[in-house]
């Protein structure tokens, strides 16, 4: 049986207050809590980044990639119509959506990102009273299996 998530948004869009495409809007990422630019990338290797702000293109849409920081996004309208803010959103986690490792039957602590949502263990949901949460570390009460994939959920 395949281990299956849910597909993120492919790439982002954005819509100006009368529902048109926001062509040209501007999409600024920084360091969460700040203004401090943080860098996004074009595509899944992370090697190419993006311009800070992100210039959307016609259709008000972008390759939006993020490193495994938390961030936080400004949207503005055009430079054409006077570079307006139209909201900003802070704490978005940049972890994946998922991450994965593989049990050895023996290992009870793990490396997270704080902030996930939920963890599976092979598909089957871990009650929060089968592990703990330390400072990035997840320990359980008992170790994982030989082989099985432990799923940690974000967002």
């Amino acid at each position: 049986m395949a281990t299956t998530s849910l597909s993120p948004t492919p790439k982002l869009q954005f819509f100006d207050a009368n529902g048109a495409p926001l062509a040209g809007g501007l999409l600024y990422t920084y360091e969460a809590g700040s203004t401090t630019p943080l860098a996004t990338y074009t595509d899944s290797t992370g090697v190419s980044l993006n311009t800070n702000p992100i210039t959307l293109d016609s259709r008000g849409e972008a390759n939006v990639w993020l490193s495994g920081a938390i961030y936080k996004f400004a949207l503005y309208t055009s430079v054409a119509s006077g570079s307006v803010l139209i909201w900003t959103v802070d704490n978005i986690n940049g972890s994946t959506f998922a991450s994965n490792a593989t049990g050895d039957g023996t290992t009870t602590a793990f490396s997270v990102v704080n902030g996930f949502t939920a963890i599976y263990i092979n598909g089957v949901y871990q009650n929060r009273n089968t592990y703990t949460v330390t400072s990035g570390t997840v320990t359980f009460s008992q170790a994982p299996p030989l082989t099985s994939i432990i799923e940690v959920v974000y967002n």
